[in-house]
């Protein structure tokens, strides 16, 4: 009969424990794409962007934040006076539930669990027939903390940011600070 060595045992046993490292770890968020569109590592370091505004829905909250090329493009007056966002404008729009915090003494509403993250690119040579916006969608799901793309292509979003054509297709206005 083979004897194993005790090296490798101990080889073995680190290999195992790493690949269930790697399973808790849990899900490369920016390894995700967008079928037919935009991957999540198009936005990578979204974290840090600059506030653009927050919104409400009926049951959410949402954050809504630009790349430095995006908040500079507000700065500079876009999207008004015929100044349109430049190529590649970034924005990300992370959307939690809304909770009520019971430990403030007056009403507040503050952020619940992560909901979606969704993202706009502007590229005019990569995506010419939306007028150089591309779109994407992940909603997260917090039992398996995981994202998964809830739409498909980059014109996902085009037909609904026609509405703002005028605003160069973005819906939301950079407030006064």
């Amino acid at each position: 009969m083979e004897r194993i060595s005790f090296s490798t045992i101990v080889l073995g046993s680190v290999f195992l424990a790493s690949l269930s490292g790697i399973a808790l770890a849990g899900q490369d968020k920016y390894s995700l794409k967008v079928p037919d569109g935009l991957a999540f590592s198009d936005i990578k370091g979204y974290e840090n962007w600059e506030s653009v505004s927050v919104s409400q829905t009926k049951d959410g909250l949402k954050l809504i934040a630009g790349n430095a090329a995006m908040i500079n493009a507000y700065k500079q007056g876009a999207p008004g006076n015929g100044k349109l966002f430049p190529d590649g404008s970034k924005t990300v729009k992370i959307e939690w539930a809304q909770k009520q915090n019971t430990e403030s003494p007056y009403f507040v509403i503050v952020p619940g669990a992560l909901k979606s993250v969704s993202f706009i690119e502007k590229d005019l040579k990569r995506f010419p027939k939306t007028h150089g916006w591309a779109y994407g969608q992940f909603t997260y799901d917090t039992a398996s903390d995981t994202f998964k793309s809830s739409v498909t292509g980059a014109e996902c979003g085009y037909a609904c940011h026609t509405a703002v054509a005028a605003k160069d297709y973005i819906f939301t206005a950079y407030p006064r600070r």
